[in-house]
């Protein structure tokens, strides 16, 4: 490895269908291969990186410069970079402002992390939404063509894998916070540390748990409330934390967003599948069916929960007179479950798929999507004080 960042090396993305994007590398030398996936946020790549929900996939970020406020150790996600690689059109090492610490290309650098500019970013995002997310090879440096397609070979799709287990904390830990009200436990399956400030915020202690806890586990810590936390990897894959939260609905109020959401409505016996090529970014506009109103969502997953099948041939592609924003019927939204009647409470109007789902005989309730926003609008925090007035009650979402 070089004793400092470089940007002026020959760089290469190749993608599994054999098309080649050309660039020059940055950050550390190496060769990764993985899943390929495009962030459309403007802002907040620190935080993008180091969310463990990318843990096994390389970034495309389609905003065209990146890198120009530098680093701040405040604004990290966890204690690592979880992106194998970045893919930017230009990438900047700038360290002037008043909060960075470091310049980007520096902190990738002594990240480990392989990076490539230079890289015509629109049109590599144009391939990945026309053929679908997919494996790929981002390297620079001193590699042979034919290792590195045969790394590209070797690497599993990420169907299929449980990607969690790689990124939970290895033990409990608990955090106080001032004028807490209610003792929460958090299950990480990826957690981001602006997830635990905001339950914090809304008046929680939390005590934190790693993926594998089993249901009685967690019960025996009395605790008042249950937060399914974001996180890498196929949902479907998780069957250990599927039986967890099966243990736990009805015992007491529980709350998912992400990868947490899909957990909860795979144990509630609903249905996930992967996306295309997933929704990533800080702007995707999603309907409160039970307010009406629209929230500007922080997005980041590439599986959903599948619709019911009264909704599924009008919303899930678009299709049929109705659009988005029209508030489908109720009987439409209407799930049943193994824990009795759900309601599908929020729906993304990009391209109709399942934004959340509200429980009716139990409390519990999930979004798909990232209410701490971090980076992102602030529109959907309040969902953290709701979760909290749903411990008050002790009753159905």
């Amino acid at each position: 490895m070089p004793d400092k960042p470089v940007n002026n090396m020959p760089a290469v993305v190749v993608l599994e269908d054999g098309m080649v994007y050309r660039g020059h590398g940055f950050g550390a030398p190496g060769a990764v291969c993985g899943e390929i996936v495009f962030n459309t946020a403007m802002t907040g790549y620190q935080e993008v990186l180091t969310d463990p929900s990318y843990h096994g996939q390389m970034v495309v970020f389609t905003y065209p410069l990146i890198g120009n406020y530098g680093i701040s150790d405040t604004a990290s996600e966890s204690d690592q970079v979880h992106s194998r690689a970045v893919i930017v059109r230009e990438g900047h090492n700038f360290d002037g402002n008043s909060a960075a610490e470091k310049g980007f290309a520096q902190w990738l650098w002594e990240q480990g992390v392989t990076a490539v500019s230079g890289v015509d970013t629109r049109a590599l995002t144009r391939r990945i939404r026309s053929r679908g997310a997919m494996r790929a090879c981002v390297y620079w440096g001193d590699f042979a063509e034919d290792e590195i397609a045969r790394r590209l070979r070797e690497t599993p799709s990420i169907s299929g894998l449980d990607l969690a287990g790689a990124v939970t904390c290895g033990s409990r830990y608990d955090l106080e916070f001032l004028n807490a009200g209610c003792k929460v436990v958090a299950v990480d399956y990826g957690i981001k540390r602006s997830i635990i400030k905001r339950l914090g915020a809304a008046g929680c202690d939390v005590t934190v748990v790693p993926a594998g806890a089993a249901a009685a586990e967690i019960l025996a810590l009395n605790p008042q409330g249950v937060f399914l936390s974001n996180g890498p990897g196929d949902p479907a894959a998780l069957g250990y934390a599927i039986e967890t939260v099966r243990g736990l609905l009805g015992k007491v109020p529980i709350f998912g967003i992400c990868l947490g959401h899909q957990i909860l409505s795979l144990a509630l016996g609903l249905e996930t599948y992967k996306l295309k090529f997933g929704h990533r970014g800080a702007n995707h506009p999603v309907k409160n069916l039970d307010t009406g109103r629209v929230e500007i969502t922080s997005q980041n997953h590439g599986f959903a929960v599948r619709l019911p099948a009264a909704a599924r041939g009008r919303l899930e592609h678009g299709s049929g007179s109705g659009t988005f924003f029209e508030a489908p019927a109720r009987e439409e939204m209407l799930l049943k479950t193994g824990a009795g009647s759900a309601l599908v409470s929020h729906l993304n109007l990009y391209d109709g798929t399942v934004e959340g789902i509200r429980c009716l005989d139990v409390p519990a309730f999930s979004v798909q999507y990232h209410p701490e926003a971090s980076p992102g609008p602030h529109d959907s925090r309040y969902l953290f004080a709701q979760f909290v007035r749903l411990i008050g009650a002790g009753a159905p979402a």
